[in-house]
């Protein structure tokens, strides 16, 4: 490898190997240099420039990090808070967590790091506004009217095919006087010095050019950047999607009381309760007085008609439900809904007095009973239908859901109505479709209410009720329902609706208005637990009584009613008004009252009542339940409620708060004194209970609080922790009391046991519970002296190991997480399903030991991927100032929480050190916080960084990096996941300290990183050590003050004191510089020693990619990093002033030379690319070469010809010499690179030659080797093809989605194979589910992913629209059509340095033949008129300095700048042809001056013209003769040569151009026809008989558009053609043996190809300049053409003709001794005679037909007849069809008329103003003694000049007539040429017709019939079913025409002509033949047959005797005269009769 290296005089590798060689001072790319100090640096060299931009360049900004507090956001008008005063420490603490300001640390610039890349979408759209569109010609349609015009014109004005081939001169010239030129260049023909013109050029090139390139570039598509940033949200109180209902009427059909009603969501699935009541009620004013008497004032919160619903989990299980209740009377629900059952509102007139009767009853209720309430209706809504269907009705939909029967079945009925046009799968498919974010608002209309049963009011019963409804056959479609109308309007909740009220009355802002009816926010409780921490102050407590038991009670209790009231003492008094009303009532009370259910002693209740909890409990406080009897009639003295019993619960036990189920005991009398302590659990001595003090009361109490934790390890910890604060003792939790002695161990216990807490409540104190542990860990607590020294631990403690997989925890968990406190926290909380899409259940069998620590559980359940991917960065949000200076060391105890922090981590070990490494990034982040906490306090935020932090805690940060590294280093294969984490968390911690710590030391904490990384490295040569430090690398090069870090403005200096030898030596092996001196140049451009020390990241960044690109398969990965890191510069605002872009860009310098390192590994563009636009290179072989000739210059790519032709000739170029030396040979172990990555290392290339300073590119150009320049050369090559523009169409044809997918993927794969992730090692991640980010960078969607997507679903808005619109398509093309522009602008440039380098030293002459073949290349793609115009003026200057170099040494070049150029003066754009046409005169200019003629560049053209027109498809001539008119104004106008023969043979050559032009035109009008085209093309060959280059184009372009149509054959002829061509000439200038003979020798492959042979000498000398030189006038091209022949035969299948050209090419190779070529032949010579046999009798080769052309509108074809040759089976129909349609839509379809019959047409017969056309199937025709000859079925299909058709006739004119009167016409047709030919048709000359009479009609079938009889007897092996159906038509006919009947007609008696003896003689011998071979026949089919058809063959035997039996006295009867010589024989071999009736035609 080192040789190879030495070759190149590669530096790269040299460096790479150098590793163990003796320069000793030569640190190996693999190791980091000892970085710069950085401090030091900065003092010492004080920079060179005052201020400006690259002042900034220089050093950080001063305000670079900033403290900000932020004020909370509070959602309401006025803060919630207690009401109370003073309240105890927990609840003051909890206060002052929720109401806070925000502290924050703010880096004020890292927007701009690359962590904020900007290349995302919309800011790639910001930059790309106001960019030019680019004029492409390849999206230019053409759409000239005129030239539309010419065409339609000239379709009409048919021209005669017979003219002269070369059209008229003065015709042609007259038409090329008339055009107009294009603008001229001004000062083109003025003589310029070099210099001069050069700067203009390049003044022009440079102005107004798009600044950044990567605004062009599209982002690069990988998965979340692993150094991504991201702001999380501040923490805010939890929503699920939110629906607003809106209750507009309820009516039911009569009115005659108040209704309440109350909706809520209830969840089926899960048989809970989802949201919190909302009551309303819709009753007119008027009916509400019924009321007066028990009614306050009603506040206006209780007024509302509308509520906001949240639902965080929405499924198809939720049910909106609607209870009715009414004021309690007498009668069960069943009497009481009774009226509203029967009556009618249309019989209300009818009904008046029981009505009356009815309202009069309700009002006396409602005076008398007016405070209780009963049950009354009920129904349900499924929610999920209604936001289907709404989201799928035109418009707000008004649905309505009823219950009749007439109406059909009630689920029915609700289905069709509410899902619309849904159809039920929607309801079924699971929790796919439960958005609620996006539907359209629906009206509803529920018409059915079910009444309430009074057993049947749990719970439990509705749960039953709501599955059923689902069902189809609903039980509760039997029931009768009450028919109502409830209005209700639901819709998504807007963002911030007005008049809002929170579940605690707040007023939510805006709320412009209090007296506005206010819409009420329903509080949810989540189905499944909602991980948020709380923000805001909330204590609420709801009691829900649910059912009671006194069946065993003595005494009457039936109407039975519990009143609740929240009491703090036992005193009556003591009830607290907090109880909130329900509606048209107050806000608060101090009872409520469950409602009535009629005479049920045991009754079940469905109330919910709501509580406001005061913010501290005392003992005291408890709920009392009173139980009462309700007497419903007034009867005398009975009062009218009774208490009937008692029961309480006391609100704390041991201090907390009690919820949950309850089944108390009631007693029978008042509770005795201070019985509130007590819980009625405790037998009170002396009370009476009922049943005996069993439970007989159930009631549940739930919480919803942001004071009570509800859970006792918390409880127990916070409690202590406040003692401690208060320094109150003893402490009382629970029924322990604490001493101060034991305080600590306590406390220890305390924490170690918070791991055992509930995930839910720890999340929801988070901010609190860490505020404490923080305080911890700075203060210990000084308990009784002794330090409680818990340190570290009660971070790290271990928690409960999550097992549940489905603890999905949303991001927003992980994002507040770290708000609060200290944290700069970590997860991104972007969105719930950010985090939510990648946890994993914790219970991973992986990650060893339990997860630890409260965050930590977070962690763990957020899952381990949301980690380390994630933001990892928060700015945080922290509390109070007193707090952080409590942390910062403000306090007495003087402990800066950094410092101990860093610390306890360096001491810490085991367990605890676990619990750090599994959660580093919080503990990073802490530190990191309070670091800049402490700074901003101490005010030394401005401090110089030297003496910043103490040496000690240098020294423990220094320890703990090195331990991490330590750790990342050993444990990467066993715990891969946890690596990764530490991995990143280390590079974001050191990326933070950047900012903070003094750089140096920060760059040598990165140096011992990378130390201990590179040694396991080496060691190992694993990928995934490699994917991890890259992954560092990316985020400690993603801080925002990157390129200042790189000291951008020093310049390098040379090592400092190396020994002489050693410093040349290092030069010497730089291979780049080699002088001395100039050592300071090659630093720049090389990783040398210098440059890594001063540029430290960007050292470590190249060295990265040159090592990985030379031994890891991260391909990818790396190059991401650069390109993000550039793209960032680029659009980064501090660094747009060039001359800043031009310092960042010598941080770059060396990736020019890594690049071009990488070569032959990268994605090979030029190759892979289709060309569009421009005809394909069509030839199979050739298809695939180099970007060339695809480009249809050439049929055969020369590379293709000369590796068939076995001489090595280097390809033209593809990839020129240096890629000859093969990958293998480099040892490059990682294959090539994807395209992807190929594409991102060259845009990178491009924008560092883009923004390098000029001069010193110049300068290290001239530095290099000429293999060097060379390599460079190709990389611009390569760029070239890179960058083309693909064209509009393209963008269409991708645009889906699925052409993107599948290419990533196919990426992602090839990476996965190419990388070297062993199979082994994929496995094994991806058993843990890892694959997440394998080192290759591909992510195979690693199965963690499957499970989040079912409950993730609904979070998706499904965004992500199949197709683009029009315009972003549009908007593709602009961006693609600049970046192509920009991109070869940049080689251009490039380009143009490289030639002055050329200039100024002359031993680089050599590589301007690679300047020229990148121009030229760049000129073959796609290319933007603006690109276009600068490279032809580069070209033209290139010519005029160096004018040799094309004409002398380059002739290659020469031709295909003729083409190229030629190209361009056909292009649509005027700019493109002006400068096009300038550069061609000024090529034909020079050739001129050089020799005084022009021969070359005249060849040249022509040819190119012919090879144009020829294969161009969307070429015009219009524009081409403008330009042509172009050239003709320039040599009018060219003074200086006005006296020399110039202008003259300029003239001749424009002239012979127009005619081809003419020509091509007619071809042009013949585009659609494929015959008349190749006619067309044949004619212009042939016209250029005498030229042999330009015939050999055209036969060429003749062969592309056969091989096109797939005519192989036919192509193949014109190659053998072409071949003999050829021939011709090459045996008239050298006389070799071996090669063939001119023509001669291959008539064999065809008859044809005699007209190849040379006319006489003197008409072509082939030694005159220009002629012959084509490049396959040489022994090489003639064995390439031959070469294609044979492959295009044997596509044709005529492989005894592949022989026949073998037979050529043999003795040729034999001369040569090649026998490699040989073996080559003969196995394709094997291959095609194993064909030939394996293939017997399955061949199939042409069709053939005639066709006539009768009509005047076929001008030149009139009465013409040709010879069609079809593919193999054509059927007459498919012909015919074919050239009807062409020719009907030529001249309109009723014009076009197919002659049906094939009799002689009769022209005066014909319609003069119609087009015919005669079709006929004819076979070819051999006379017999060919027959001898042709014997294969190839014979009898190759060499074809005669076919024949028969046509039946009678004398009378019929076709067809009886047997005795048929006769029948054979027509013999000759053609000029033998098929198959270099065309398709060709035209007959000759036509000879035979009669055959009756009876020679009657003998040719009845020997058909015999041979057909034969055939199937003896056909092997023998087919059953084809010998009965010939027998059965021989045999078992009576049909008409039979054989019999022929017998008979013919045979019966003897012919009155005596001529006629012969024929009825040979008659009677084909019958006697016929009878034979059908007894053979039968005698098989016996052979042949089964039993089943004996009876079958018994009926063919009988029917054959028959046939005998008739047959017999015929066949025996024979002509006597014949037995006599009568007439004397005639010895002709036909018989004299048929001379007779032979009719002759010539």
């Amino acid at each position: 490898r080192k040789q190879i290296a030495g070759q190149y005089g590669s530096p790269q590798l040299l460096k790479n190997l150098n590793v163990g060689t003796a320069a000793s001072n030569t640190v190996p790319l693999t190791e980091a240099v000892e970085p710069v100090d950085f401090e030091e640096y900065l003092s010492t060299h004080p920079p060179l420039v005052e201020s400006g931009p690259l002042r900034d360049l220089i050093e950080f900004p001063p305000d670079d990090i900033e403290v900000t507090y932020v004020p909370r956001d509070c959602r309401t008008v006025a803060p919630a808070l207690p009401e109370e005063g003073d309240t105890d420490t927990h609840v003051r603490d909890c206060v002052r967590s929720y109401t806070e300001d925000w502290a924050i640390v703010n880096r004020k610039y890292h927007k701009l790091g690359t962590g904020f890349n900007p290349n995302t979408l919309d800011k790639q759209k910001e930059r790309q506004k106001g960019l030019p569109k680019q004029l492409f010609e390849a999206d230019e349609i053409i759409d000239g009217t005129s030239y539309q015009d010419d065409q339609d014109e000239l379709k009409r004005r048919s021209m005669s095919i017979d003219d002269t081939p070369r059209g008229s001169w003065a015709c042609s010239i007259f038409d090329l006087k008339n055009s107009l030129p294009d603008a001229l260049l001004p000062h083109l023909l003025d003589r310029s010095p070099n210099e001069e013109i050069d700067r203009n050029n390049e003044d022009q090139r440079k102005a107004n050019r798009h600044r950044e390139l990567f605004a062009l570039h599209p982002a690069l598509d990988e998965e979340e950047p692993i150094e991504r940033h991201c702001v999380p949200d501040v923490p805010k109180e939890h929503f699920g999607q939110r629906l607003l209902v809106k209750c507009l009427s309820l009516k039911f059909e009569i009115e005659i009381e108040p209704i309440f009603a109350s909706l809520a969501l209830y969840d089926v699935k899960e048989k809970k309760k989802i949201s919190e009541n909302f009551f309303f009620d819709l009753n007119s004013e008027q009916t509400k007085g019924m009321l007066r008497p028990h009614i306050q004032t009603a506040a206006i919160s209780t007024l509302a008609r509308s509520a906001i619903f949240s639902i965080t989990h929405p499924s198809q299980d939720v049910f909106l439900v609607i209870q009715l209740e009414k004021v309690l009377q007498q009668g069960d629900i069943g009497e009481c809904a009774e009226p509203y059952m029967v009556f009618k509102e249309s019989d209300a007139a009818k009904n008046k007095e029981k009505l009356e009767k009815l309202r009069g009853q309700s009002e006396q209720f409602c005076q008398r009973l007016g405070r209780y309430r009963m049950p009354f209706a009920w129904t349900a809504i499924h929610l999920m239908n209604i936001v289907n269907s709404a989201g799928s009705l035109e418009r707000d939909t008004e649905l309505e859901i009823s219950l009749s029967e007439r109406k059909g079945s009630w689920s029915e009925r609700r289905n069709s109505s509410i899902m619309g046009r849904r159809s039920l799968e929607r309801t079924t498919s699971g929790d796919e479709c439960c958005s609620l974010t996006g539907f359209r608002p629906a009206t509803l209309t529920v018409t059915n209410f079910f009444k309430q049963e009074g057993d049947r009011l749990s719970d439990e019963d509705l749960y039953k009720f709501l599955a059923d409804m689902r069902r189809p056959s609903s039980v509760l479609r039997r029931l009768r329902p009450i028919t109502a109308q409830l209005k209700l309007d639901i819709s998504p909740a807007p963002e911030n609706p007005h008049y809002c009220l929170t579940p605690d009355l707040q007023q939510v802002k805006p709320y412009p208005d209090s007296r506005v009816r206010p819409t009420r926010e329903i509080l949810e409780f989540p189905a499944r637990d909602v991980y948020v921490p709380n923000t805001t102050y909330r204590n609420l407590l709801y009691v829900n009584p649910q059912s009671l038991n006194f069946a065993n009670r003595q005494g009457s209790a039936r109407n039975i009613t519990v009143k609740v009231q929240f009491m703090n003492g036992e005193d009556p008094s003591n009830a607290l008004p907090v109880i909130f009303g329900k509606s048209s009532c107050a806000d608060f009370y101090k009872e409520a009252y469950t409602s009535v259910v009629y005479h049920n002693r045991s009754p079940d209740f469905h109330d919910e009542i709501k509580i406001k909890l005061p913010a501290s409990l005392s003992d005291h406080h408890h709920i009392l339940f009173t139980f009462y009897h309700v007497s419903c009639q007034q009867k005398q003295n009975t009062p009218l409620e009774t208490p009937v019993g008692y029961t309480w619960i006391p609100m704390l036990q041991s201090g907390r708060l009690r919820t949950g189920h309850f089944c108390l005991p009631v007693s029978l009398e008042k509770p005795p004194q201070s019985y509130s302590v007590l819980s009625p659990d405790v037998a009170l001595p002396g009370m009476k209970w009922v049943d005996n003090h069993r439970g007989v009361f159930n009631v549940e109490v739930v919480t919803v609080s942001a004071i009570h934790t509800q859970d006792q390890y918390l409880d127990k910890f916070f409690a202590l922790v406040h003692a401690l604060d208060e320094h109150m003792f003893p402490v009382r939790i629970g029924d322990m009391r604490i001493m101060e002695n034991n305080l600590e161990a306590e406390l220890k216990t305390s924490i170690a046991a918070l791991s055992s807490s509930q995930l839910e409540p720890v999340v929801r104190f988070l901010h609190l519970l860490l505020d404490k542990l923080v305080l911890m860990v700075v203060r210990p607590p000084v308990i009784a002296g002794q330090i409680g020294n818990s340190l570290m631990s009660p971070f790290i403690d271990p928690c409960n190991d999550n097992s549940d997989p489905y603890r999905d925890c949303p991001g927003a968990l992980g994002g507040s997480v770290h708000y609060a406190t200290m944290a700069r926290s970590a997860v991104r909380p972007a969105s719930l399903n950010l985090n939510r899409s990648r946890s994993l259940s914790n219970s991973n069998p992986d990650i060893s030991g339990t997860p630890t620590s409260p965050d930590d559980e977070v962690r763990s359940i957020i899952g381990s991927k949301a980690m380390e991917r994630s933001g990892n960065r928060m700015s945080s949000h922290t509390e109070s100032a007193s707090f952080l200076q409590s942390l910062t060391g403000r306090l007495p105890t003087k402990k800066l929480f950094h410092e101990e922090l860093a610390l306890q981590w360096v001491v810490s070990s085991g367990s605890v050190r676990e619990g750090a490494l599994q959660q580093a990034w919080f503990f990073f982040e802490l530190m990191v916080k309070s670091i800049i906490h402490h700074l901003y306090f101490a005010q030394r935020l401005e401090s110089p960084r030297k003496n910043r932090f103490p040496e000690r805690f240098m020294d423990d940060i220094t320890a703990l990096v090195s331990t991490i590294a330590g750790d990342i280093v050993s444990r990467y294969q066993k715990d891969l996941e946890l690596v990764e984490r530490l991995n990143t968390s280390l590079g974001f911690f050191l990326n933070d300290l950047l900012s903070v710590m003094d750089r140096g030391f920060v760059f040598s904490l990165i140096k011992t990183y990378w130390k201990q990384v590179s040694t396991k490295l080496y060691a190992q040569q694993n990928p995934t050590l490699e994917s991890l430090r890259l992954d560092f690398l990316r985020i400690v090069c993603s801080h925002e003050h990157y390129v200042t870090l790189n000291l951008p403005c020093s310049l390098l200096t040379p090592p400092a004191s190396p020994s002489p030898s050693v410093s040349s030596a290092t030069s010497q092996s730089s291979g780049f510089s080699t002088h001395v001196q100039d050592q300071k140049i090659a630093n720049m451009f090389e990783l040398s020693i210098p440059f890594r020390e001063q540029h430290f990241m960007a050292g470590l960044v190249l060295s990265e990619l040159s090592v990985i690109l030379d031994m890891f398969g991260l391909h990818k990965k790396v190059v991401n990093v650069v390109h993000n890191l550039l793209s960032s510069h680029d659009s980064d605002p501090r660094y747009a002033d060039p001359e800043v872009k031009a310092r960042v860009a010598l941080l770059y310098l060396p990736l020019i030379g890594i690049v071009m390192e990488a070569l032959p590994q990268l994605h090979d563009f030029t190759e892979s690319h289709v060309q569009w636009g421009r005809p394909g290179c069509p030839q199979g072989g050739a298809a695939g070469g180099s970007g060339e000739e695809a480009d249809g210059d050439a049929l055969i790519s020369q590379t293709v010809a000369m590796a068939i032709a076995g001489t090595s000739a280097a390809p033209p170029m593809s990839r020129p010499s240096s890629f000859l030396l093969n990958t293998q040979v480099t040892g490059r172990q990682h294959g090539t690179f994807s395209a992807e990555s190929s594409r991102s290392l060259l845009i990178c290339l491009l924008w560092v030659l883009k923004n390098a300073d000029e001069m010193v590119l110049q300068k290290w150009f001239t530095d290099l080797s000429v293999s060097q320049l060379n390599r460079l050369l190709d990389l611009l090559y390569l760029c070239v093809s890179c960058f083309e523009y693909k064209g509009k169409k393209a963008f269409e044809r991708m645009n889906s989605l699925t052409f993107k997918k599948s290419k990533d993927m196919k990426a992602k794969l090839e990476e996965a194979i190419l990388g070297s992730i062993g199979a082994r090692q994929e496995m094994v991640r991806r058993s843990r589910g890892q694959l997440e980010r394998s080192p290759s960078g591909s992510a195979f969607g690693s199965q963690e992913n499957l499970r989040w997507r079912k409950d993730m679903t609904h979070w998706r808005q499904n965004s992500e629209k199949m197709d683009k619109t029009r315009a972003e398509l549009e908007h593709e093309a602009l961006i693609d059509g600049n970046l192509a522009t920009e991109a070869n602008l940049t080689i251009l440039d490039t380009l143009e340095i490289v030639v002055q380098t050329a200039s100024v030293t002359e031993t680089k002459e050599s590589i301007l033949g690679g300047v020229l073949k990148v121009l030229l290349h760049s000129m073959a793609c796609n290319q933007s008129a603006l690109y276009l115009q600068h490279c032809f003026a580069t070209q033209r200057a290139l010519v005029s300095k160096f004018p040799e170099l094309l004409f002398e040494e380059e002739t290659e070049q020469c031709a295909d700048l003729c083409l190229r150029l030629l190209r361009s003066c056909g292009s649509s754009i005027s700019t493109i042809r002006a400068h096009a046409s300038a550069s061609l005169y000024l090529l034909m200019r020079q050739n001129f001056e050089i020799g005084n003629n022009f021969a070359r560049v005249k060849m040249q053209v022509t040819m190119s013209l012919s090879s144009l027109v020829g294969t161009s498809q969307n070429f015009n001539e219009e524009f081409l003769r403008r330009s042509l008119k172009t050239i003709l104004t320039y040599a009018e106008e060219d003074l200086e040569l006005r006296e020399t023969t110039f202008p003259d043979q300029v003239q001749d050559l424009v002239f012979n151009l127009h005619m081809i032009l003419s020509d091509t035109v007619k071809m042009k009008e013949h585009q659609e026809d494929p015959e008349m085209l190749i006619d067309l093309m044949y004619r212009i060959a042939k016209g250029y008989q005498t030229s042999p280059d330009l015939r050999l184009t055209w036969l060429q372009n003749m062969a592309g558009k056969h091989t096109e149509r797939t005519n192989h054959a036919e192509a193949a002829q014109c190659l053998v053609h072409s071949a003999a061509l050829v021939a011709e000439y090459l045996s008239m200038l050298e006389d070799r043996k071996y090669l063939p003979v001119g023509c001669v020798s291959f008539q064999n492959m065809s008859s044809n190809v005699l007209e190849e042979s040379a006319v006489s000498d003197d008409v072509v000398s082939p030694d005159e300049e220009g002629i012959c030189s084509g490049k396959y006038f040489t022994e090489a091209g003639l064995v390439g053409l031959l070469e294609q022949a044979a492959a295009s035969f044997s596509m044709a299948g005529m492989y005894e003709a592949v022989n026949e050209v073998y037979k050529v090419l043999i003795p040729v190779h034999e001369a040569n001794r090649d026998a490699k070529k040989l073996a080559t032949i003969h196995g394709k010579l094997q291959e095609a005679f194993g064909k030939i046999v394996h293939q017997h009798g399955k061949r199939m080769f042409g069709t053939y037909f005639r066709v006539g052309f009768y009509g005047t509108k076929f001008g030149d074809l009139d009465e013409q007849e040709f010879v069609y040759k079809e593919p193999a089976i054509t059927k007459l129909a498919e012909i015919s069809h074919r050239l009807e349609g062409f020719y009907g839509e030529r001249f309109g379809e009723e014009q076009v008329e197919v002659i049906k019959d094939s009799n002689p047409v009769d022209k005066c017969k014909l319609d003069p103003n119609k087009a015919y056309v005669q079709i006929t199937y004819v076979e070819p025709f051999f006379d017999t003694y060919e027959m001898k000859d042709r014997i294969t079925y190839f014979d009898k299909n190759y060499n074809l000049r005669r076919f024949v058709y028969c046509t039946p006739f009678t004398l009378d004119g019929r076709a067809h007539g009886d047997l005795h009167e048929q006769f029948k016409r054979k027509t013999i047709l000759t053609t000029s040429h033998a098929f198959p030919y270099i065309k398709t048709r060709i035209n007959i000359i000759h036509k000879e017709e035979i009669i055959s009479m009756p009876m020679e009609v009657a003998i040719e079938d009845m020997q058909k019939k015999t041979q057909e009889l034969a055939f199937a007897t003896h056909q092997d092996p023998s087919d059953a079913k084809m010998l009965q159906m010939v027998l059965q038509g021989s045999v078992g006919t009576t049909v008409n025409q039979g054989p019999l009947e022929v017998a008979q007609v013919f045979l019966s008696e003897i012919p009155s002509d005596p001529k006629l003896y012969r024929h009825h003689n040979k008659l009677r011998l084909c019958f006697k033949d016929f009878t034979k071979r059908c007894e053979d026949a039968l005698r098989k089919n016996k052979s042949l047959i089964g039993p089943d058809q004996k009876e079958y063959q018994r009926e063919l035997e009988r029917n054959y005797h028959r046939l005998k039996e008739a047959l017999q006295p015929l066949i025996n009867r024979k002509i006597p005269q014949l037995y006599k010589p009568v007439l004397q024989v005639n010895s002709h071999r036909d018989s004299f009769s048929r001379i007779s009736l032979r009719k002759l035609d010539f």
